[in-house]
């Protein structure tokens, strides 16, 4: 490691003991964008990376709320408001045990870069909240939401900070989070995204993270002369995202074969395509994040505790959560003459997995690039408030794919490397520039 990576990454520790997720979030945009840094030392001047890893505003608060039986519970609330140079605070609100504030700041951080990589004008945030909204009634998490948006609701604003959604915060949760902002303020504005189609919502909102990874995988192959058309594609997880990026893959002539949950996974040769697709979303909507009930339906194979990446496929598409493929998943990937890796998720693959990819030159895109599609499209949902307006399915589908066309062009300006683009260093750097030249122009504050 550079010294001074080494010692940037000490401080950082430092002021952040024990986030390991931050930490690793980071270290793998500073050791990517530190040459860049150094060839322009008026960001080194201005302390301009040691700005962007501090958060603007850290927001904790208690969230206290009834349950059925009529027991008081409480949950810890969070609101990380990062950094706001180009736009509104913007990130989703995360419902799930596993929220802690390491995990919002890495999700935080990474979101500053993502959304100024869609070239929308959004600054970067995170939320969310330590309850479990699986198992509860909806009475339970209509108290829950209004409880947390009577916090909440003092710091965002469709100027100030756009939520939107995340693990365990849908369309239900969205819902009763706006009908009590509006009730408090007593104002109709989008202050969140993922909203109803019938109450400011966009068309093609839940698809697009998944829509978005397929474009930019597209984009990518064709940058070798080459297609998603004809091609084998693993993917884990089953729910929005896996559910968008296997239905643009099929249209667009691919065959998605895999789908997994916390159960093991699923391997389906025939492709998973018309009916099946459907029947993710309400595989989705009747479990518990168990993927078993499709094999027994369809007639497929299911392979219990075990993840997708040891299948012979072309491209891999991670979508469930950080960490999900490491260096020995990466090692079969390769082993089985993987073409192409596109993170769909946040954070997906270790640091190992991801310098095994690149040294063996193999296409891999960076979440903070490649599942930009949803935040866009979150983006564009912002817009349609503003104006009052709601555009088409097909006309919010062509932005969306110009947006990840755009945003793999920027990569590719940044990140080619002779023969190679490493698609890492062009995300961080593209993403990078436009926040900290804005900073820079905007002076010390």
């Amino acid at each position: 490691m550079d010294p001074k990576v080494k010692a940037f990454m000490d401080d950082v520790i430092a002021k952040n003991p024990g986030e390991k997720e931050f930490h690793q979030a980071v270290m793998e945009v500073v050791e990517s964008i530190f040459p860049f840094i150094i060839e322009n030392p008026k960001y080194i001047k201005e302390k301009i990376l040691e700005r962007m890893t501090e958060p603007e505003r850290v927001i904790m608060f208690r969230v206290p709320w009834t349950d059925d039986n009529g027991e008081v519970q409480i949950n810890k609330g969070y609101r990380v408001e990062m950094n706001s140079a180009i736009g509104p605070y913007k990130g989703g609100l995360r419902f799930h045990p596993s929220v802690s504030i390491s995990i919002l700041k890495f999700l935080a951080f990474e979101q500053v870069l993502k959304n100024s990589l869609t070239s929308l004008p959004m600054g970067g945030g995170k939320g969310g909240s330590d309850f479990d909204p699986k198992g509860k009634s909806d009475k339970e998490v209509m108290h829950f939401c209004q409880s947390f948006m009577t916090e909440l609701q003092r710091h965002i604003g469709p100027n100030t900070d756009v939520p939107a959604g995340d693990i365990g915060v849908g369309g239900r949760e969205i819902g009763f989070l706006f009908g009590q902002y509006k009730r408090l303020r007593n104002e109709f504005t989008g202050v969140l995204t993922g909203k109803g189609i019938q109450w400011g919502g966009s068309l093609i909102r839940p698809e697009a993270t998944g829509f978005g990874v397929i474009y930019f995988t597209n984009e990518m192959l064709h940058l070798k002369n080459d297609s998603i058309k004809g091609k084998t594609i693993a993917i884990s997880g089953f729910g929005n995202v896996a559910w968008g990026a296997i239905s643009k893959a099929t249209e667009l002539g691919a065959k998605v074969v895999t789908i997994s949950g916390p159960d093991g996974y699923v391997y389906d040769p025939d492709g998973i395509s018309g009916e099946k697709i459907d029947y993710l979303l309400y595989l989705r909507a009747t479990n518990n994040d168990i993927v078993e009930p499709y094999a027994k339906k369809f007639g497929v194979n299911f392979f219990e505790g075990k993840k997708p990446w040891e299948q012979k496929v072309d491209i891999a598409i991670p979508c469930a959560t950080q960490n999900e493929i490491n260096a020995e998943d990466a090692k079969r990937l390769i082993a089985n003459n993987v073409q192409c890796v596109t993170e769909a998720a946040n954070m997906p693959c270790t640091s190992d997995a991801v310098e095994a990819f690149q040294k063996h030159k193999i296409l891999f895109a960076p979440g903070k690039a490649a599942n930009a599609g949803g935040v866009a499209v979150s983006g564009l949902e912002m817009s349609q408030n503003s104006m009052r307006y709601s555009w088409t399915s097909e006309e919010v589908d062509a932005k969306l794919h110009q947006i990840m066309k755009d945003i793999h062009a920027t990569c590719v300006k940044y990140g080619k490397e002779d023969d190679y683009v490493n698609y890492v260093n062009g995300a961080n750097i593209s993403g990078f520039v436009k926040v900290a030249d804005a900073m820079l122009a905007q002076g010390l504050v």
